[in-house]
């Protein structure tokens, strides 16, 4: 059985990277619309 999320919203912070980045393609396969954000902390810009 494979679950789809059409229709639904994910947001995940964190998304540019890593544990973000993975769970945010994962949704937008299953038919999510995604909103991403992330900080960098680096130079303190926010995407």
């Amino acid at each position: 059985m494979t679950e789809t999320f059409s229709g639904k919203i994910a947001f995940v912070t964190g998304a540019c990277a890593g544990m973000g980045l993975a769970p945010a393609q994962t949704f937008a396969r299953a038919g999510a619309s995604v909103m991403l954000a992330d900080v960098n902390a680096a130079n303190q810009t926010f995407r």
